[in-house]
């Protein structure tokens, strides 16, 4: 399935320190969730499924 990236709006993690070397998150109108390398953002993103992205999110607030 191809996304189209063009409209997305980036962020980066409040925790991120000055919005350099992190990863940047979009959600895209499809529930997906789009996430690339900040310092190379030409790079092809990873795409998520809801599920998937909630998966992620529950297990790296539950691990130390």
């Amino acid at each position: 399935m191809k996304f189209d990236l063009s409209g997305a709006r980036w962020f980066t993690s409040s925790r991120s320190v000055q919005g350099k070397e992190c990863v940047e998150v979009a959600h895209l109108a499809t529930d997906h969730v789009a996430v690339r390398d900040s310092k190379n953002p030409t790079v092809p993103a990873l795409i998520f499924t809801p599920t998937a992205w909630d998966t992620f999110l529950t297990t790296t607030k539950h691990t130390p």
